[in-house]
């Protein structure tokens, strides 16, 4: 039998590349400011108000005129007289004229004629200074004009853009968009992420176990990986080895209005794989098998859906290979539908602690990251399994971090600095 030349690997960015092209961020909807937390921006946010709105102390203390106090210490204080007592909410009335003062919480309004607030550490309301009326009180300490008062718009002022558009909503942003009165959010949508598992050889979790069986477990890691990354999970079971088994199911996701399609297993060079058969027939195809490991057998192309196109990510079937391929090339996917507009990993660099091979991929080493006095350093081994294993999904429990091993670099002693993708 006359045999096929190998189809050529697709280098890793290009891969990526042709991926994201055919991605555009979701709509956008808008939401109450109680749900905000962990999305994304659809619109650049600009404030109406001032934040604070009006001058107000920094301190509880007393508002007074900065000249009045200058010469004051606690060998010769300055005594004023205490015209009025505001707390935080209300709302001065009375003006501070020199040689008057003011008894001020913090947060409360700076009264008109007062510049600056001597804390009540520096009076004799702390300090002992004998009988005192209760409409005076002695100053031990100078202040400057503008000392302990926060000035309006001193953290926010009108009209200023305080969060771009892509930009992932934290609980400190959250609270600066209470702090402005924005009661709702425009976010982009969390994309309809559909998995698929393949294969006659899989069960469910709650299923028996026969010979020749094993557990559907990409579907969940990968369902769990799509909510990580801010999705919408929309598991579709499993479907059997057999184009119309296949087809019928994604044809049930697309009918669930999916932005993408993820499916696992099918798409290396077994009799028995169908999803580039049926991508061909109820799609395009794009590509097939990346210069990655583990993952090089990864699928990807288009699915015709009711009035409009989805993307499929086809993942390898071993475990450890459907999460490698989901970080590389379904995780940048997921996050530019969502609107982020960066998904570099987050990366450090380790020195290894042993020798690494490398076959002539991009590999994507399994590796346990740790801090030193001299800094970072990485292991491949450990756990107590052969932790490079595709299959052995125990291996990602046990890593922190991924070394990226370049495809030109075949050996790597140990000591090198090398490029580590953090994984928590």
């Amino acid at each position: 039998m006359k045999k096929t030349a190998a189809p050529a690997l697709l280098a890793v960015e290009a891969a990526l590349e042709m991926i994201l092209e055919t991605i555009a961020p979701v709509e956008s909807e808008v939401v109450p400011l109680s749900q905000s937390f962990d999305r994304v921006l659809a619109q650049p946010v600009v404030s109406a108000i001032n934040v604070p709105p009006f001058a107000n102390s920094a301190m509880d203390g007393y508002a007074v005129v900065a000249d009045d106090v200058a010469t004051a210490a606690a060998e010769s204080p300055v005594d004023l007289q205490v015209i009025d007592n505001i707390p935080a909410g209300a709302t001065p009335v009375k003006t501070v004229a020199p040689q008057t003062c003011a008894r001020i919480m913090t947060g409360a309004p700076l009264p008109e004629g007062a510049n600056a607030v001597i804390r009540f550490e520096e009076t004799s309301e702390y300090l002992p200074a004998g009988d005192m009326a209760d409409d005076r009180v002695l100053i031990f300490s100078s202040v400057a004009a503008g000392d302990n008062v926060r000035l309006a718009g001193e953290d926010i002022k009108a009209g200023q853009t305080i969060l771009q558009a892509g930009h992932q909503l934290r609980p400190q942003d959250v609270g600066v968009l209470a702090a402005i009165g924005q009661a709702q959010v425009t976010v982009y949508r969390r994309p309809r992420v559909a998995i698929l598992a393949t294969g006659d050889e899989l069960v469910d979790v709650d299923e028996p176990m026969t010979p020749g069986k094993i557990r559907n477990s990409n579907e969940y890691v990968q369902a769990a990986m799509v909510e990580k990354y801010g999705g919408e999970a929309i598991p579709l079971g499993i479907a059997r080895d057999n184009v119309a088994d296949l087809t019928a199911k994604i044809r049930a996701g697309l009918e669930q209005d999916v932005d993408l399609f993820l499916t696992s297993a099918g798409v290396s060079v077994g009799d028995f794989d169908m999803v580039k058969t049926v991508l061909a027939t109820e799609g395009e195809m794009q590509f097939w098998q990346v210069g990655i490991k583990p993952g090089k057998p990864l699928a990807f192309g288009k699915l015709r859906g009711s009035g409009k196109t989805v993307p499929l990510i086809g993942l390898p079937g071993n475990p450890v290979a459907a999460m490698v391929a989901f970080e590389v090339f379904a995780r940048p996917a997921i996050l530019k539908l969502g609107g982020h507009v960066s998904w570099d990993k987050q990366t450090i660099t380790a020195h290894l602690d042993e020798d690494i091979k490398n076959s002539g991929r991009r590999h994507f080493m399994r590796a346990f990251v740790y801090p030193t006095a001299e800094g970072y350093r990485v292991t491949t081994r450990g756990s107590g399994v052969q932790v490079q294993g595709s299959g052995i999904l125990s291996s990602m429990v046990w890593a922190n971090g991924l070394v990226v091993v370049p495809e030109t670099i075949t050996y790597l002693p140990a000591e090198t600095p090398v490029k580590v993708w953090i994984l928590d």
